[in-house]
């Protein structure tokens, strides 16, 4: 059964589509089958893989509001292993139309329950925000992967995230864990940027991941080809970084398994 990753902050510029892009391209590097679903009403994850989301007339806003069967919504990328979820504008307006849904924060898991078996691991790009397709998201999450920038307001907000977290669990995904605090757009000649990886690590010990996303040029290029970094420029700093990160998250959830087995 697959594990589902939403990848979350409701800050904005904190590198989050670009972590829930390039992680879910990195584990399909490695042969993990992977299913990224774009739930942020910008639709910037479903761009980066080169989806025209304005020509489609079915995406993930269908699948939430009109009850469509997510199998017919997926399409494939240009990387073997990995599927995508395409997202809308329209999503925009779901918060609203979906008011009176019972159980609407149970939606997503519900819907995602049919496909779980068919994925190793299912990446969700949430919107900047604590709104309703977020608290689905968690919801439907195994866990959740916090991209944190390396900059002066970096915690700025987490502890509303974490409170977030803390309200699923209690009321919606008691079984919810933090997958990782990622450091992102780390610039190793600033002594800003080594303070904040500093606090984070002292501040989230062991949730804190090893791996740290540094800025990169070819990693900011890589959406307006419609690609991820991989297929953009596999030999750069940033596919290096997330193929890392995925590596990382392929070793813990290994040991993970292996303790429950054990």
């Amino acid at each position: 059964m697959g594990k589902i990753i939403a990848v979350a902050n409701q800050k904005g510029g904190v590198g989050k589509t670009t972590t829930a892009v390039n992680l879910a391209a990195s584990l399909a590097a490695t042969e993990q089958r992977t299913l990224l679903v774009d739930i942020d009403p910008q639709a910037n994850a479903s761009h980066g893989y080169g989806v025209d989301t304005t020509a489609l007339d079915k995406t993930v806003y269908e699948v939430l509001v009109n009850r469509l069967p997510i199998e017919t919504v997926v399409v494939t990328t240009a990387m073997p292993f990995l599927d995508l979820v395409p997202s809308h504008i329209n999503l925009v307006g779901a918060e609203i139309e979906l008011i009176d849904v019972p159980q609407r924060e149970q939606l997503l898991k519900s819907i995602l329950s049919s496909i779980k078996d068919k994925y190793d691991y299912i990446v969700i790009d949430c919107p900047p925000s604590l709104g309703l397709l977020t608290l689905n998201s968690l919801t439907a999450a195994d866990s959740v992967l916090i991209p944190v920038q390396c900059e002066f307001y970096a915690l700025e907000g987490l502890g509303q995230l974490l409170n977030t977290i803390s309200i699923v669990r209690r009321t919606s995904n008691p079984a919810l864990e933090i997958e990782g605090v990622l450091l992102t757009m780390y610039d190793s000649r600033l002594r800003l940027s080594n303070q904040v990886v500093d606090e984070v690590r002292r501040h989230f010990e062991d949730k804190a991941c090893r791996t740290v996303i540094a800025r990169n040029v070819r990693l900011s290029e890589a959406p307006s080809h419609g690609k991820p970094v991989l297929l953009y420029d596999a030999s750069s700093i940033g596919a290096q970084n997330y193929l890392a990160l995925a590596t990382e998250i392929l070793e813990k959830n290994a040991t993970t398994a292996g303790a429950l087995v054990g």
